[in-house]
C-alpha cells in the first residue's frame, strides 16, 4: 500500500459523555494527533450528539453521521459507509469497538479488563461483554491497543492474543493541568473520579474517618474534610451525611486545577484500574498521591500505595502532620507527570496506525 499523508476516523461517541476517562481519551488524543501531524487529515465520526473538543486544530473536523436506515446500523455499515466518503485509511476505535466487517484498516482501543472481572463493577456494559470479544476472536481490529502493560498481558491471556498484535501505548495529564496557588479555608484530601462501585470509594471514607475520629465522636466537623468530585454513575455507593464529606458532583475542567493544587493529597484506592489517569493529572498539579496497587504504572516511584483502610489511614496521616514529608511527595509527583506527554500518546498511537496500514490485508 502507498505511503503518503493519513486521513484517520476516529469514532467519537465518548465525547457525548460529560466526564471521564473515555471523552479525555478520545479528545485528547485527536487534538494531539492533528497539533503532531499536520500534514494529515483526522476525523472524528458518530451516531450519537458529539462536540468537538475546545481549540481543535483546523486538521481535526467532524465527520457525518448515518444517512439511511442503513448506515443507523452504525457499526455494521454507517462507520465504515463514512469511512469511505471520506477517504479514510484508518478507522479507530477509542472505546472497545470497531466495525464488525473489515472493509479498511482498524484499530482498537481496549482501556481494561474490568467489564470481564466483576459483574459487580459494570451495571450497563453488556454490549462491551458481548462484542468485543467476538471482534477479537474473529481477528476484526488490524491491531489493538492497550494503555498499560498490564492490560496487554491480560487482554493476551484472556482472549488469547497474539502478541504482536497488541501494543501498550500509556496515556497522560492535559497540557491545560498546571499547579496554581490555591488556599482552600479548610484542608481536604480529594478524589476526582467517576462515583463507581470499582473505586472503592466506601474504603476511602472508612479511612478517613479513622484519621478525624475525634472531631467526629465530639459532634463537631473533622479538621480535614473529603471531597468526592465526580459524574456519580447510577450503580453508585450510597454515602451517609457526615460532617466534612462534600460529595462536589461533576466539576468542569476549568476549576481542576485548583482543586488538585489545594489538596492535602489526591486518594485514589480503586480496585482494578487500566492506567489511572486521575492520578497522572493530580500529579501535574503538584499534588501528593496516595493510591492503590492498582495504578503503579501511572503512578511509578512517586505515589504512596495503600491497599486497605489501615494503609489508606496511615498515609493520608501522614500527609496531614508531616510538611516535609508532603512536601518531598509534591516534587516526586511533578516529577513523575514530566514522563508522560499527549503528543508522546500520539505518536506511538501514530505508529500503530502506520503498522494497521502495512499489515492490512495481509
Amino acid at each position: 500500500m502507498a505511503e503518503g499523508p493519513l486521513r484517520v476516523v476516529v469514532e467519537a461517541a465518548a465525547l457525548g459523555i460529560s466526564s471521564g476517562g473515555l471523552p479525555r481519551y478520545t479528545g485528547e488524543l485527536s487534538c494531539a494527533l492533528a497539533r503532531c501531524f499536520p500534514q494529515d487529515q483526522f476525523f472524528l465520526a458518530s451516531d450519537q450528539p458529539f462536540s468537538l473538543p475546545p481549540n481543535s486544530p483546523g486538521n481535526l473536523r467532524r465527520g457525518g453521521g448515518p444517512c439511511g436506515a442503513s448506515e443507523r446500523r452504525w457499526w455494521l455499515w454507517g462507520l465504515s459507509r463514512e469511512a469511505m466518503r471520506l477517504k479514510a485509511d484508518i478507522i479507530h476505535g477509542p472505546d472497545f469497538a470497531v466495525p464488525y466487517l473489515p472493509l479498511k484498516p482498524s484499530v482498537l482501543t481496549l482501556h481494561d479488563l474490568s467489564p470481564w472481572m466483576d459483574q459487580r463493577w459494570h451495571y450497563a456494559a453488556a454490549r462491551v461483554k458481548r462484542r468485543t470479544p467476538v471482534l477479537l476472536a474473529l481477528r476484526i481490529p488490524t491491531l489493538i491497543v492497550t494503555v498499560s502493560e498490564g492490560v496487554r498481558k491480560q487482554a493476551i491471556e484472556r482472549f488469547h492474543l497474539s502478541p504482536d498484535r497488541i501494543v501498550s501505548v500509556p496515556l497522560a495529564a492535559p497540557g491545560w493541568l498546571r499547579p496554581v496557588q490555591s488556599r482552600p479555608e479548610r484542608p481536604y484530601f480529594l478524589h476526582v473520579g467517576t462515583l463507581e462501585p470499582r473505586k472503592n470509594l466506601i474504603e476511602l471514607v472508612r479511612a478517613w474517618q479513622q484519621i478525624t475520629r475525634d472531631g467526629l465522636q465530639s459532634g463537631d466537623a473533622p479538621s480535614i474534610d473529603l471531597i468526592l468530585a465526580g459524574r456519580r454513575r447510577k450503580d453508585a455507593p450510597e454515602f451517609s451525611a457526615a460532617p466534612g464529606l462534600r460529595l462536589l458532583g461533576e466539576v468542569p475542567d476549568s476549576q481542576l486545577a485548583e482543586l488538585y493544587s489545594g489538596a492535602l493529597a489526591c486518594v485514589y484506592p480503586s480496585l482494578y484500574e487500566g492506567f489511572g489517569l486521575p492520578v497522572l493529572e493530580a500529579m501535574q498539579c503538584g499534588a501528593c498521591v496516595i493510591a492503590s496497587s492498582a495504578v503503579r504504572e501511572a503512578g511509578g516511584h512517586a505515589a504512596v500505595y495503600a491497599d486497605n483502610t489501615a494503609e489508606l489511614a496511615c498515609a493520608m496521616r501522614r500527609a496531614a502532620s508531616e510538611p516535609d514529608w508532603l512536601a518531598a511527595r509534591r516534587e516526586l509527583s511533578l516529577a513523575r507527570a514530566r514522563e508522560f506527554s499527549w503528543e508522546q500518546t500520539a505518536r506511538a498511537t501514530y505508529e500503530v496506525y502506520q503498522e494497521a496500514r502495512k499489515r492490512f490485508g495481509r
